[in-house]
């Protein structure tokens, strides 16, 4: 009883973990995000972030891609795995803070020689053949933990669970992201689409009166060539377009983990609606809702655990090892009283010189956790630059687009009056070619920028740290 009573004792002195205890680093996080207007910008502390996606992107085939990608996606499917194999290793860290139990036997069988070495008699060995067994229950296999050692591996462990599942958060962000992206840039090409088609039935329309104008003499050929270098400039950028719709459609069925094939599409481009407003938030709330910000910072808590494990090497390690079992040349007798057999072996160990290897063990934990607090501190700033750029680019794309549309109205009103001008012979056909060719390029260039405000929304979202929920 009194070894036992001993071991009671050492396991109830191992309470002290060295190494420092998790501190969150003090952070410099600024009062309100930069925006081009920084009074238009209300201090609020709600955001768009705290919308689910399906509320962001109202188009019900948007919806769709994007559950079958957070259903199906290869890289989420992977990071998800990484999440259980993290799992995994916490248990097996843990483990070793237990008391490992097993039980063992054997039996051997032997055949002792007479003309040995060393000659056995007959009065002395009657029967050459020897049995001997042997059956234990091995009761405990423990190191004592008694500077924390293992508890601060189990903390580092779980750490690095907690950062794998924050990772896998991200990689959901991103995913949600990615699919929208696509999406609105499929949807954005089909509308390309239209607008060239539309415009090479127009100048097709248009070649044909100037061919009618020609052969009755009041258009010369030069009127016709410039007429047909507008139709073939319409029609070759159709083929373009048609490629980058299906290279796109490839895309997303990639994302969503099927084979090639084509898209089903839902509302029209300029159909597709978003909140009417986008509020970013208070800076300080994007530390807890970015899962890229909350895994750097776990990473930071498991390399600060890992310095109390280096140094806990400086220490003694105690080992227990008992035993309780039978010991019998004859099978027969082994659990009889006189076999009994039982053992238990602390042990202690002490490193004396290792010619610095643990003093660089303690360096090595220190600098990977200074690079682990750089890492956080930089992940932190990337995340304010990235809301940032994001809002500037929405509020500067929405300017843009107002112009450009005032621009494309200027532009449909000047080629109608440029058309009726040429119709009834009082103005040239240049005028009304230049205004055919400014308005089909103003046009696809409306386009692009409705999708680049489109598309700011979506990144302003990611940035925020939604579409994971």
């Amino acid at each position: 009883m009194k070894p036992a009573l001993a071991v009671l004792i050492l396991m109830s002195l191992a309470g002290c973990a060295l190494g420092p205890d998790y501190k969150r680093p003090d952070v410099s996080v600024p009062k309100g995000y930069r925006v081009p207007d920084p009074q238009s910008e209300a201090g609020d502390a709600a955001s768009l972030a705290d919308a689910p996606w399906f509320e962001v992107f109202q188009d019900e085939q948007l919806q769709r891609l994007i559950r079958e990608a957070l259903a199906n996606n290869y890289d989420l499917r992977d990071a998800v795995a990484r999440v259980d194999a993290a799992r995994a290793v916490v248990g097996i860290t843990r483990a070793d803070q237990f008391p490992n139990a097993g039980v063992s036997g054997a039996v051997n069988f032997n055949r002792l020689s007479r003309d040995g070495a060393t000659r056995i008699p007959t009065s002395v060995l009657p029967d050459q053949n020897r049995t001997f067994g042997s059956a234990a229950l091995n009761l405990l296999s423990f190191e004592v933990d008694l500077w924390g050692k293992l508890r601060r591996a189990t903390e580092a462990a779980r750490a690095e669970l907690l950062s794998a599942e924050e990772n896998r958060k991200t990689v959901a962000t991103v995913l949600v992201s990615d699919v929208a992206t696509a999406y609105l840039s499929l949807r954005e090409l089909d509308y390309a689409l239209e607008i060239s088609e539309r415009t090479l039935k127009t100048r097709e329309s248009s070649l044909e009166l100037v061919k009618t104008r020609q052969g009755g003499g009041v258009a010369t050929m030069l009127d016709l060539r410039q007429a047909e270098q507008l139709v073939e400039t319409a029609a070759q950028s159709i083929p373009t377009l048609k490629q980058q719709i299906e290279q796109t459609e490839n895309r997303i069925s990639l994302l969503v983990a099927k084979n090639p094939d084509g898209v089903v599409r839902g509302r029209g481009f300029n159909e597709q609606t978003f909140p009417p407003e986008v509020p970013p938030g208070l800076p300080s709330s994007l530390l807890e809702r970015r899962p890229d910000i909350r895994a750097a910072e776990q990473l930071l808590v498991g390399a600060n655990a890992r310095i109390g494990v280096a140094k806990a090497a400086y220490f003694p390690q105690l080992s227990l090892t008992g035993l309780l079992g039978g010991q019998s040349t004859q099978l027969a007798s082994l659990f009889s009283g006189p076999s009994a057999a039982w053992s238990l072996v602390p042990q202690v160990s002490q490193p004396i010189f290792t010619a610095g290897r643990l003093k660089n063990g303690v360096r090595l934990a220190e600098a990977q956790r200074q690079g682990a607090l750089i890492y956080y501190e930089r992940t932190i700033q990337t995340a304010f630059a990235e809301v940032s750029n994001a809002l500037i680019a929405h509020r500067r794309m929405r300017e843009s687009r107002e112009r450009q549309q005032a621009l494309v109205n200027a532009l449909r009103d000047r080629t109608r009056l440029a058309y009726v001008r040429y119709r009834g012979g009082v103005d040239t056909q240049l005028n009304a070619l230049d205004a055919d060719r400014d308005l089909f390029q103003a046009e696809l260039t409306l386009a692009s920028i409705r999708l680049g405000e489109m598309l700011t929304v979506v990144d302003l979202y990611k940035a925020l740290g939604g579409g994971w929920k």
